[in-house]
């Protein structure tokens, strides 16, 4: 067979068909042709964002791509709210919203999620979700002080502007006027990582919080779960307390240094949406002399100074006069011999569900400053029972205490509290004790699952936070155990407050 005839045979083919299909001759309908749809399905294959179209970017950042979700995270603080991806996708059109995306040009707001949908020529859409983190995933506080002025004082305000970039859950603050100091005990003497007190000159809704001027900024430096605070107010929030602080976390920058993730938390102070106190009430709380303001007023009872915090008063004047005198009647009853009885004793004086409550939280965690030391609060409005809290000072919880037993989850600490020592011989705060304590006990994996919660919330701010202040791994005073990873801290908090509630439960069983 000849070369030619073998080219020409699928064309010999051909004719002998369409011949046939016409009945041997004459004019016929074209055949129909069924045109083949694509088999690709629409797809977004490569997703970043390039410093070549983000010169505010410090790195490219390739996003990675699971399913229908493209996540990444921006490693600082620049700001995302209007950033150019570069996108390789199988699709005809991309979308976010109605308005058609180009590759290296689109510009979009990544602050909260992004949806872009990438439909095919024949129809076919998927939609993809674009989750970029941007630092830590926290919101970001920026504070600057005049001339950059170093805060090194608890008692002198330095004058400043604070913004707050709230992200994807809060209300982002421009540029507002504020002054700030410093605050704190051990925490602001012993460590680098310093505690702040800001006051602005407008109430404003902080973090989600209700709006106030006074915002304090925890460090928490020794505890390097950074929860212990946190996990205490959760259990506050469950309690029989009239109020325990808000708190939330965020990245802190002072004066363009970034200097770690804070804690900004309520201030314990009288307000309508802090410490409610009406016009006649007081806060007061147990302290020590070498502790006291100059101008802190305050008296001794046979156990305690207390430290009268609010309302601002004179020595001797008329309400100091009627605290002074109504503390120690209650002191004086509870000591009496007929301290048991309903009508003479102290039960008649006091608040019994926020004493049990109180003194649970605090034994829980076996808090080391709590049984006679410092911030153990209470706050009488006149003609009612004394109550006590609200809940405070909790970084040295848990066990994370060195020069103490409190480290250890066996035994009674808060207890011996002179109060609450005597109370413990009183068959009614006992009973309430109890039942008190089975209700904590039954929301123990609430609180479990709480701790869990917030470090998967700060799993990026504790790594920024340590590349900052080199804790992780190093003595921290007054740890009394010292792990390498974040991971291990936050294993030795739930293993640590799993082993006390067992301790407890036996030993108030066998009240």
């Amino acid at each position: 067979m000849s070369k030619n005839s073998i080219f020409n045979r699928p064309l010999l083919v051909l004719l002998t068909l369409l011949s046939a299909a016409c009945g041997g001759g004459g004019a016929s309908e074209p055949p129909v042709i069924t045109p083949v749809a694509s088999t690709q399905a629409p797809e977004i294959t490569q997703f970043s964002f390039l410093v070549a179209n983000n010169p505010d970017l410090d790195n490219d950042i390739n996003l990675s791509i699971n399913d229908q979700m493209i996540s990444g995270r921006s490693q600082t603080d620049s700001a995302v709210d209007s950033l150019i991806a570069t996108i390789e996708h199988r699709g005809e059109t991309l979308e976010v919203g109605s308005v058609v995306q180009s590759s290296g040009s689109s510009v979009n707001d990544f602050t909260q999620l992004v949806e872009y949908s990438i439909t095919t020529d024949d129809g076919r859409q998927e939609t993809y979700t674009v989750d970029l983190t941007r630092f830590t995933g926290l919101p970001i506080i920026y504070l600057s002080t005049a001339d950059n002025a170093s805060i090194d004082s608890k008692e002198d305000y330095v004058d400043g502007r604070v913004t707050l970039e709230g992200g994807r859950d809060f209300a982002s603050l421009q540029d507002a006027e504020m002054k700030i100091r410093g605050r704190g005990n051990s925490t602001w003497f012993l460590h680098p990582k310093k505690p702040f007190q800001m006051k602005l000159s407008d109430k404003y809704e902080m973090l989600g919080m209700p709006e106030d001027k006074k915002w304090l900024f925890l460090a928490e430096y020794s505890d390097k779960t950074m929860l212990r605070n946190t996990i205490v107010f959760e259990m506050g929030y469950l309690s029989n307390l009239d109020w325990t602080p808000k708190s939330e976390f965020a990245e802190v920058y002072l004066n363009q240094e970034y200097t770690g993730t804070y804690n900004i938390t309520q201030k314990v102070e009288e307000d309508g949406d802090r410490v409610a106190l009406g016009d006649t009430g007081f806060l007061l709380e147990i302290d020590q002399l070498d502790r006291l303001d100059p101008d802190d007023v305050y008296f001794e009872t046979n156990e305690f100074l207390i430290n009268i915090k609010e309302p601002e008063l004179a020595n001797a004047d008329a309400q100091y006069t009627y605290i002074k005198s109504l503390i120690t009647q209650f002191e004086t009853a509870l000591f009496s011999s007929s301290y048991r009885d309903a009508d003479s004793g102290y039960r008649r004086f006091i608040d019994m569900d926020s004493f049990v409550d109180w003194y649970l939280i605090n034994e829980i965690t076996r808090n080391q400053d709590s049984r006679l030391y410092s911030s153990i609060f209470l706050n009488v409005i006149p003609g009612e029972p004394i109550k006590m809290g609200p809940l405070w000072d909790f970084d040295l919880a848990f066990g994370n205490v060195d020069y103490s037993d409190s480290r250890y989850t066996q035994g009674f600490h808060v207890r011996y509290n002179a109060w609450y020592n005597r109370m413990f011989s009183d068959p009614v705060f006992i009973a309430v004790l109890k039942e008190r304590f089975a209700f904590f006990r039954n929301n123990q994996q609430l609180i479990l699952g709480k701790i869990d919660d917030y470090a998967e919330k700060l799993a990026f701010a504790q790594q920024q936070n340590d590349d900052k202040w080199q804790t992780l791994g190093n003595y921290v005073w007054p740890n009394p155990v010292v792990f390498d990873t974040y991971e291990e801290e936050v294993a030795h908090l739930k293993s640590w407050y799993s082993e006390r509630m067992d301790w407890l439960e036996s030993e108030f069983n066998s009240l």
